[in-house]
This record gives C-alpha cells, sequence and structure tokens, in this order.
C-alpha cells in the first residue's frame, strides 16, 4: 500500500525577519507533479540578508534576471493549487510570505495554505527529525531550495506515517 502523501509548500526568501519577502516556492502534490518558479522582487522588496543567501544560495541578480513575475506565480499557484490544502513545515513563516506574495499581486489564494503540524500525529513527531536526515541522505537531497525541500517534507511525512503506524484518513 502507498503512504498517504500531502500537498506540501515551502519558499526560499530574502532574509528572516519581518521585513523579508519569497523569492522562491515550490511545490509538490500528493500525486507527485510538481511546480517550482523563483520569483522577480517587486520594486518595494529591498531587504536582503546575505546569511539567507548563504542557505539557499540565490542573489538577488539571479531573482531580477530569472524571476518570473509576482503576479504571474500567483496566478500559476492559483491554478496548480486550486480547491486544494496544502501544508508547510513552517507556517509561521510560509503564511506570511504567502499572503506578502498575494498581495503584492492583487490577487488571493485559491488553495488553503495549513500547518503540517496540524496532521502528524504525536508517534510521527517523535522520529519526524532522524527520519527527514536519512530521507536527506538517501535522497542525495543537500541542495536548500524550496522545491526540494517541499519533496524532502512529502517524504518524511509519508515514511514518518508509516513507520508510527498512523491511522487512515484521506488529505486534500
Amino acid at each position: 500500500m502507498q503512504p498517504i502523501r500531502p500537498n506540501v509548500l515551502d519558499f526560499e526568501a530574502s532574509g528572516f525577519g519581518n521585513d523579508s519577502y519569497p523569492i522562491e516556492v515550490g511545490v509538490v502534490l500528493g500525486s507527485g507533479q510538481k511546480y517550482c518558479a523563483l520569483i522577480r522582487p517587486a520594486g518595494n522588496w529591498v531587504y536582503w540578508d546575505e546569511q539567507a543567501e548563504q542557505v539557499h544560495g540565490l542573489s538577488r541578480d539571479t531573482l531580477l534576471d530569472y524571476g518570473k513575475p509576482i503576479r504571474q506565480v500567483a496566478v500559476e499557484l492559483n491554478e496548480f493549487l486550486a480547491d486544494r490544502t496544502v501544508y508547510c513545515d513552517g507556517w509561521v513563516v510560509d503564511k506570511p510570505w504567502l499572503s506578502r506574495l498575494f498581495y503584492q499581486s492583487g490577487l488571493q489564494p485559491s488553495f488553503y495554505l495549513s500547518a503540517l503540524e496540524l496532521i502528524l500525529k504525536e508517534t510521527q513527531m517523535e522520529i519526524w527529525s532522524q527520519t527527514k536526515r536519512q530521507v536527506i541522505q538517501e535522497f542525495a537531497m543537500h541542495r536548500h531550495r524550496a522545491s526540494t525541500d517541499a519533496l524532502i517534507i512529502q517524504e518524511t511525512y509519508a515514511r514518518t506515517r508509516q513507520l508510527s503506524g498512523a491511522g487512515g484518513y484521506a488529505l486534500a
């Protein structure tokens, strides 16, 4: 039996503070479909943290050269995630970044972002860190980027669910 896989979204950002904004979004659906985009910063999005750049490896110049316009990313996310619930492992930062992206685009999300913790059983949480390290090592996914992180989170969820014998319920 295939383990249940939630829809997962992850962002990379310009920094870690209140002035930070999303610079990349990655999504993986339970079906395995993926979406990833670099986000070109808006003119009023100027905060940049060198330490964050060290983590994700994306420069502001790369985003200006190769990032998609904010509205285009919002439209594509809405089309890809329409009427779905998507989960993130850092809701306290991912939700504000999602809100900033959509506010700047002038659109509203057509999907619902929820905290991954809301669908994790306690037994999954107990083995989460160890399982995540194993997933990263096994998949050789050492690049800290949005799409990679979303896939790691989804796989870790599926494995912890299977290992902990968590009860069955469908994910939207």
